[in-house]
């Protein structure tokens, strides 16, 4: 776009810019004058299009001096000199040409008022451009067209849907490029019953099945959340390109419809229309938004079988698929195409490369992508302190921390929620009351950030210090769930279950909903405290009032529950009535509850179920040792003797190896959601 220049000359300033070769009086030549304008104006045309401006108003200004037979020559130069104008950014040119016009009375020539919109909307000079449009007497949608596009362009939205107005009650009649425009602007203002004005116009106009109007009708209808009258209309189209298959598409994932959004991409597929990167891009984003990581890199990955080239957004979308499922030999794939096709300095990308590597554990990868950053924002610190802070690095943490700001920036709320969560994980409270300090003494730049005084709440609560995480609680101007949920925890944990329901019940007396993680809060809180019959109603309550489905979590908080108490038979019923495969800590609690206890039965059939599942581990075959020889169980023993004696060497084996590198430590990750994480991959890599 052409930079804008000084606005608001006069007529009379204007005619100051007529070169003086242009005023004077016309020569009269011997030979024949009417071959002259012709042989001009065919040099004119030679020299715009070699793009020699300079020769072309030499040549004006000739073809102005032979005034038999070259009005139309010189209407015709002056048109194609402003389009010339336009092109390479000359703006005082362009008003030399207008002054011209305007002295020879050609100002408001049909031809020279579209090309004089289109001059002055191109410097962004639109007051110009509406004055010419609106003063002219030439009744063609043409120069409204451009000046309606123009506002849009520049998001001047209410100014193109009253231009578009002004030129209805003139009685001009709008052309299928005027429709998209004011169409556009209606869907930016969210302005539905202008919108529908224009609908309608559009219905008894010989444009109803133009392609490009009809598209524009439904982007305006998604802008608007009306998914059923965007459907309908693309039902009616008779021609459809991808951009109406991508904005439908668009309408339904705005709106949450993702099984429709999928159904549309596939019948886009089938009808045989190209799925531009944008498609691709909206897919991607759907199934990261849901949670469906594989699926996400999966879509990206097809995006190069089907020859798509993959842009910023793409290669955005894989990388943070793959830091999710921890794919690295994905993740190692779309760093080289990053460098490939020069993202990786793109902060955006970078950053995700940083999280990608760091939530993969491969924290060397992560620092090399944040060393070779050409200047790093607060942003690109915060990646790589989140990195090692949920690799539990306290150390490094720390450094990288004083290293920042030691570069002149600040921690944001960001930067000190991560941390905040690595001292609650680490139990590092004075490293946690520091940053408290900190925030406290800037409490007017942190007071309205809802995740830092969480954090807070989380990091007392957690080490059981219950009294600084309340008093946390209570300075809070405004709470959420998560508030909740970090207190209701830490009440739970030091095993005071009362007080943890008795807070549940009032955030749920706040008219909070509680999630599946508060759920897990408060059964734990029950089967810390013996809690069994309020253990059990919350279980149901959960499932019939909150309408949240159990998962794996809940039935280990009531496996637990139910071993705390003795209640064995409920534990092992509870086992067995579970939609997914139990988890070894599940057996193993009824194992070590079983040998409390006494009760054989049940202690054996959990051994022989954990036994089952392997790999089994050294400490586990340990557990189930004991249970068979508390059970008499000689023959079984056996068998796990000669199992242990083989799994010792491999362990120890693999501890060796692990102290030769570091260890992943994110929260929660253990050997089987390092496997589930590898055949995520590998389900990619069949999949792409």
């Amino acid at each position: 776009m052409p930079s804008s220049p000084c606005r608001g000359l006069t007529v009379t300033e204007l005619r100051k810019f007529i070169p003086k070769s242009w005023k004077q009086p016309h020569i009269l030549e011997t030979h024949n004058e009417t071959s002259v304008p012709g042989a001009l104006f065919k040099s004119l045309g030679h020299f715009i299009s070699q793009g020699r401006l300079s020769e072309a108003f030499r040549t004006f200004s000739l073809l102005l001096r032979h005034h038999s037979g070259s009005r139309d020559f010189a209407l015709q130069s002056a048109a194609s000199l402003l389009s010339t104008c336009v092109e390479f950014n000359e703006f005082l040119p362009g008003q030399q040409i207008h002054a011209h016009c305007i002295s020879s009375g050609l100002e408001f020539d049909p031809i020279l008022v579209p090309k004089l919109v289109t001059f002055y909307s191109a410097f962004n000079l639109l007051h110009e451009a509406q004055t010419i449009t609106e003063s002219s007497d030439f009744f063609h949608p043409l120069p409204w067209s451009v000046l309606i596009g123009s506002y849009v362009r520049n998001k001047r939205f209410a100014e193109a849907v009253s231009a578009y107005k002004r030129m209805m009650s003139k009685g001009i009649r709008p052309d299928e490029f005027t429709y998209p425009s004011v169409l556009k602007a209606c869907g930016a203002l969210l302005d539905f019953s202008s919108g529908r004005v224009v609908h309608g116009s559009v219905e008894v106009s010989p444009h109803r099945r133009s392609l490009y109007v009809c598209n524009a009708l439904i982007s305006m209808y998604a802008r608007f959340g009306n998914v059923d009258i965007a459907r309908g209309l693309f039902d009616m189209m008779s021609e459809r390109d991808a951009v109406s298959w991508n904005t439908l598409i668009n309408c339904y994932t705005s709106q949450g419809k993702w099984e429709e959004a999928l159904e549309f991409f596939e019948r886009m597929s089938l009808s045989g229309v190209e799925a531009t990167v944008v498609t691709w891009n909206t897919l991607a984003g759907v199934f990261l938004q849901t949670g469906d990581f594989v699926k996400a890199l999966s879509f990206v990955a097809k995006m190069r079988n089907h020859n798509v080239s993959l842009d910023l957004v793409a290669m955005i979308n894989g990388v943070k698929a793959c830091s999710h499922i921890g794919a690295i030999r994905w993740g190692r794939e779309f760093h080289c195409l990053a460098i490939r096709s020069c993202y990786a300095q793109i902060d955006n990308v970078g950053n995700s490369l940083i999280t990608m590597y760091s939530r993969c554990g491969y924290l060397k990868h992560a620092f090399i992508v944040f060393q070779q950053r050409e200047a790093n924002d607060l942003s690109t610190w915060n990646s790589i302190i989140s990195g090692y802070a949920q690799n539990e690095r306290s150390e490094e943490t720390f450094f990288l921390l004083k290293e920042m700001m030691l570069a002149g920036f600040h921690p944001n709320h960001v930067t000190l929620a991560s941390i905040l969560a690595l001292c609650a994980r680490v139990v590092n409270l004075q490293h946690g009351k520091e940053l408290h300090c900190y925030i406290l003494r800037r409490r007017s730049c942190f007071k309205d950030s809802l995740i830092l005084w969480n954090s807070l709440v989380d990091m007392y609560a957690k080490p059981g210090k219950i009294i600084a995480a309340k008093r946390v609680f209570e300075s809070m101007s405004k709470r959420d769930k998560v508030t909740y949920t970090s207190l209701i925890d830490g009440y739970g944990m030091v095993g005071e279950g009362e007080v943890a329901l008795a807070w549940f019940k009032e955030m749920i007396r706040s008219g909070m909903e509680p999630d599946y993680v508060t759920m897990v809060a408060v059964l734990s809180a029950c089967s810390h405290s013996n809690l069994v019959s309020e253990g059990e109603m919350q279980f149901k309550k959960m499932q019939y009032v909150f309408g949240i489905l159990p998962r794996l979590e809940h039935y280990s908080c009531m496996v637990d529950l139910y071993c705390r108490a003795g209640l064995l038979v409920n534990a092992r019923d509870i086992i067995r009535r579970i939609p997914y495969e139990p988890s070894r800590a599940m057996y193993a609690t009824l194992i070590i509850a079983c040998l409390i206890h006494g009760n054989k039965d049940i202690g054996e059939w959990a051994a022989d179920r954990l036994r089952e599942m392997e790999p089994v581990k050294l400490g586990h075959c340990l557990l189930i040792a004991d249970m068979y020889t508390a059970s008499g169980s000689w023959s079984k023993l056996e068998e796990v003797k000669r199992l242990m004696s083989v799994g010792v060497a491999h362990e120890f084996a693999s501890v060796e190896r692990g102290l030769s590198k570091p260890v992943m430590g994110t929260v929660g990750s253990s050997s089987s959601i390092n496997q589930e994480q590898s055949s995520d991959e590998e389900r990619v890599v069949e999949v792409g």
